[in-house]
């Protein structure tokens, strides 16, 4: 079963906590702070997977959460760090985030490793928080709590060649001849109801992969059919064979066809139109379609489109087409990565996170957040300039008025990640 969309939710391991502990042995009641730290948690990673193709395993699990940390222990010893959880998908898997739409990592090559989400760090234990003054804290931080997501996993193709086309023209036969696919065929409307791919080794030794792209018709764009379910399996293929019935056998018009799916191409996505596409007049073992091709040819080869008279039935002039093809393809600029102009998504900025305030002993108050510690991860508060700075984001992002309403007094301390102040207006 072929599945190009799901909806997962994923969560980084939780950071251990750090430990409160006091040293002890014979003779030693008294000993100084010896909690170690927790452990960092696990990431949640994303690799592509060549041997993949759907997106159908993550129908039976949608819920992927990496190993917490483990909490710190005695006598200075740290947790161990939690197991990162990695989760597979096929190359050219576009990962969004659900509530927001935007791109969170595009996975476009076999081996390809996209950390979406990064473990939970371990709390600090209270070895860290002793002073002259504060000899025996009994405090240690908790662990951070890790991010966590529900992620759109969008599939879309990544082949060499495209077989375009209305339903019923030969598109799957075509693919049966010259690959060592095996797609469903019969002769009514969409047979095919999901994209195939096939290798296909010319003459010359060319090697490439082509898929039949399923669900074109007329409207496809505005998702009539399963026109938006298919459509985005065309982006990144770089060369287009348009098969039509030559023919006519359904009694469409092939000329009309071949500019009815152009539009579509189009409407989707302007610049398909843009990309090398050769037309393949399938079905020319039946009589009278003689006088569509030479039609064909006198409309689309003026624009740049080679007409190629073909029967997929009967393997004629598919040598002719696939030499062309890998003609284009040996020609084909190595640098043309085809790819959307994504809204990236980002991570809540600095000014939006949270932060919790504790009054962990009389006088000594921890603030926490993650807001908080990037911003002393980046500001240098033994200048001037740079505590200036300090003074004024705790004001603007409201933690002096939090610490008031906690009661805090003048000449009590506050801690603020590895950070010790005392409390002045």
């Amino acid at each position: 079963m072929f599945v190009d969309r799901v909806k997962i939710h994923v969560k980084g391991g939780d950071g251990g906590d750090g430990k409160v502990s006091f040293y002890r042995a014979k003779y030693i009641t008294h000993g100084g702070p010896d909690g170690g730290d927790g452990g960092k948690g696990g990431n949640v990673v994303f690799v592509g997977e060549s041997g993949m193709s759907t997106l159908m395993d993550f129908r039976y699990k949608r819920k992927f959460v990496a190993t917490p940390g483990e909490p710190g222990g005695k006598r200075n010893c740290f947790g161990k760090d939690g197991e990162d959880i990695i989760i597979k998908v096929p190359v050219g898997t576009v990962i969004r985030e659900a509530e927001s739409g935007k791109v969170m990592a595009d996975i476009t090559t076999a081996g390809e490793e996209k950390i979406l989400i990064h473990g939970g760090k371990g709390g600090k234990g209270n070895q860290h928080f002793a002073t002259p003054t504060r000899q025996a804290p009994r405090y240690a931080e908790p662990g951070r709590k890790s991010k966590e997501y529900d992620v759109i996993l969008e599939l879309k193709l990544i082949a060499d060649v495209g077989l375009i086309g209305f339903p019923n023209v030969g598109k799957s036969t075509l693919l049966s001849m010259v690959t060592n696919a095996n797609p469903k065929i019969a002769n009514y409307h969409f047979t095919t109801l999901a994209p195939n791919l096939g290798v296909v080794e010319g003459r010359f030794g060319d090697k490439f992969v082509m898929a039949d792209i399923p669900g074109l018709v007329e409207g496809a764009s505005e998702g009539v059919g399963l026109g938006h379910e298919f459509l985005r399996h065309v982006e990144r293929t770089k060369v287009f064979i348009h098969v039509v019935d030559a023919a006519g056998v359904e009694g469409d018009d092939p000329v009309e066809n071949v500019e009815k799916i152009n539009r579509e191409l189009a409407e989707y996505k302007e610049d398909l139109l843009k990309r090398p596409q050769v037309i393949a007049a399938n079905k020319t073992d039946i009589p009278g379609s003689e006088e569509n091709v030479a039609r064909l040819k006198e409309t689309y080869e003026p624009q740049g489109f080679k007409v190629f008279p073909i029967s997929a039935a009967t393997n004629k002039g598919l040598d002719e087409l696939l030499t062309e093809v890998g003609r284009i393809l040996r020609e084909y600029p190595e640098d043309i990565v085809f790819e959307e102009e994504y809204e990236e998504y980002d991570e809540v900025k600095v000014d939006q996170e949270p932060f919790t305030i504790e009054e962990v002993e009389d006088g000594y108050f921890v603030v926490t957040g993650v807001g908080v510690e990037k911003m002393i991860g980046y500001t240098n508060i033994d200048t001037e300039k740079g505590f200036a700075f300090f003074q004024k984001y705790l004001k603007e992002k409201g933690i002096i008025e939090a610490l008031e309403e906690k009661g805090i007094e003048e000449g009590d301390t506050v801690h603020i990640y590895d950070l010790d102040f005392e409390f002045w207006k």
